[in-house]
């Protein structure tokens, strides 16, 4: 199963083409451009350079959140726009999820962070055996007080990834809990845990149709929670 994969749900940018569990190519960028600008040119010329057309593409994944709300909707709307003319299949990932696939191979508790603002972040946590994953919380806007009160309740090393993995690793850290963080590589979103979270996607029968993929934002925008902090007022 041939999968195109998308992630633009934080600063950096990437895409790749999978087989199976098979990585054939990515193409990662963190240039400060915007992902309107790099997203869809690095699609062309990652499937270019492959030798492949969309035809050849069984299903197309896409980290549809959390994450920023602006990326998360260019990315979801690219996979929705390379889908629909082909009627392709997509698969609907989690962008935390997709973060512990790509720490798959190291055992353990996975603890996926995103920098949410408001003092919160975006978390799920994972165990991982080595060659596959287990959830062990849905995602989740958090505090980082209440996530340092779940860990030390927990009582186990937590490896943390995402952009809020510094932060999280210097309060817990202080505090006592059993943190750390992978290498610098491995420490942000790739479309390669996209896809491996989308193969299991597939294998489960969970794919949905173009006009079914919608971004999970998990939170409201600052613009509606300022409509409703006016309401409230009122």
């Amino acid at each position: 199963m041939k999968i195109l994969a998308l992630e633009s749900s934080a600063l950096s940018c990437s895409a790749c083409v999978t087989e199976d569990c098979f990585l054939v190519a990515q193409s990662y960028e963190n240039s400060g451009l915007t992902h309107s600008v790099t997203l869809l040119p690095m699609v062309e010329e990652l499937l270019k350079n492959c030798g492949l057309t969309l035809r050849d593409i069984d299903v197309i994944a896409v980290a549809a959140g959390p994450g920023s709300f602006t990326g998360l909707r260019i990315g979801v709307s690219a996979a929705k726009g390379l889908a629909w003319a082909l009627e392709k299949p997509c698969a609907k990932v989690s962008t935390l999820e997709a973060m512990a696939w790509g720490l798959v191979s190291m055992k353990g508790q996975l603890c996926p962070v995103m920098d949410a603002r408001r003092s919160q972040v975006y978390n799920a946590r994972f165990v991982s055996d080595g060659s596959g994953i287990t959830r062990l919380t849905p995602d989740r806007a958090i505090s980082t007080e209440e996530l340092a009160e779940e860990l030390k309740k927990e009582g186990k090393e937590q490896i943390l990834v995402g952009d809020g993995a510094t932060l999280c690793y210097n309060q817990f850290s202080a505090m006592g809990l059993p943190v750390c963080i992978p290498s610098a590589n491995l420490q942000y979103q790739a479309a390669w845990g996209v896809a491996r979270a989308g193969l299991e996607l597939a294998r489960k029968g969970e794919l949905v149709t173009a006009s079914q993929l919608v971004p999970e934002y998990h939170r409201l925008s600052q613009a509606e929670r300022e409509r409703l902090e006016k309401q409230r007022e009122q």
